[in-house]
């Protein structure tokens, strides 16, 4: 038995200039930090000639006749992608599992692709550094896939911790952002992450974002020129301890963030959100691309129990969390290894050795 687990992440500046028809025009950074919220893959290798796909999170089951060809269609698209990738068709039981509904705007959907390519290479006996399992994932969901998505997920979840991170066409740099301790937990406890009860799928919203961006449609660049121009701003208040500047910054970016595209708010969210400032938060914004998933808010410690007061009575639920620094790991490996059969395969990492730098 081979357990992989990678974590999700809260976006906290720069978010929607990951996306490749914005960065590769003008460059992107983002600031996030992964949070002990985690999806596992579990492997076991059995001898029959198929291979089993269960998923917890979407109550499915999905069972392939190894003399068949894999493709990667319909339910869970994303394992089967990636088993592709790595030329696995037969001789294995995968089982995936979430601590966190899909579709609620932490990433899962990459910290999924991210913890299924550590626990598919890890199993072939591939070592691969944390940029190459970030970008391998990105090229199975963006490139193999179609998925209109950015970057930031796919790296927060092989990095873990708080990172700063700027796309670029010719490669991404990863700097880790190290806080004094008493403004990190500071910030841990101020955020708070409450769930509105939806779920949804991104790839609309996204697909917009990405349409306006390659077109250049004026108000969408401007909103997310200024929302790129806020990430430096947010992590100058960061090195500084300046948290309110923080809080006061996350409300500027959920007014520009609601101009990236149609649906990113709604009237629901738009209530919640008035009434966490009207109980003293200070800033906040939906998690991801929007229109549902978690409301995230910032309030300094006198305001915490009147803003959960005041969302749960209005039936949102606060969920506790803490940051991780592990990002994507191996939890155990009880000997599990299968004979690599990539030979050829569709994404050569060893580009990866240039161009992105790690630091």
């Amino acid at each position: 038995m081979l357990i992989t687990r990678a974590p999700v992440r809260i976006s906290l500046a720069g978010g929607g200039t990951d996306l490749p028809a914005y960065y590769e025009q003008f460059g992107g950074v983002v600031l996030n930090v992964t949070i002990d919220k985690y999806f596992y893959v579990v492997l076991n290798v059995c001898e029959a000639d198929n291979l089993q796909i269960s998923s917890s999170d979407y109550r499915t089951f999905y069972r392939h006749n190894g003399n068949e060809p894999l493709l990667w269609d319909g339910d869970l698209r994303l394992p089967r992608a990636i088993l592709n990738h790595f030329g696995v068709n037969t001789g294995l039981s995968m089982f995936l599992a979430s601590e966190i509904p899909p579709g609620t705007g932490l990433g899962s959907s990459s910290t999924v692709a991210v913890a299924l390519v550590k626990a598919l290479s890890t199993a072939l006996g591939m070592h691969l550094r944390k940029d190459v399992l970030a970008e391998l994932a990105c090229h199975i969901e963006i490139e193999k896939l179609g998925e209109p998505i950015g970057k930031q997920d796919q790296y927060a979840a092989a990095f873990g911790g708080m990172n700063w991170f700027e796309f670029r066409q010719e490669g991404t740099t990863v700097t880790p952002l190290r806080l004094p301790p008493n403004t990190l937990q500071e910030l841990e406890s101020n955020l708070l992450l409450f769930f509105t009860g939806s779920s949804r799928s991104a790839s609309g919203i996204l697909r917009r974002q990405s349409t306006s961006s390659k077109h250049r449609d004026p108000e969408v660049l401007t909103a997310l020129h200024r929302v790129k121009s806020m990430a430096y701003e947010v992590r100058h208040a960061f090195e500084h301890g300046d948290l309110c500047a923080f809080g006061e910054l996350l409300h500027e970016n959920w007014e520009q963030k609601k101009r990236f595209a149609q649906g990113v708010s709604n009237p629901a969210i738009d209530e919640a959100y008035a009434l966490a400032r009207g109980a003293g938060a200070i800033g906040g914004k939906i998690t991801g691309a929007g229109g549902g998933g978690f409301l995230m808010l910032y309030c300094e410690e006198t305001s915490r129990d009147d803003v959960i007061q005041a969302l749960e009575h209005k039936g949102l639920k606060c969920m506790d969390f803490r940051f991780e620094t592990m990002g994507a790991r191996v939890l155990m490996n009880a000997g599990l290894s299968m004979p690599s059969r990539c030979a050829q395969p569709a994404w050569d990492s060893r580009r990866d050795d240039h161009g992105r730098t790690c630091r």
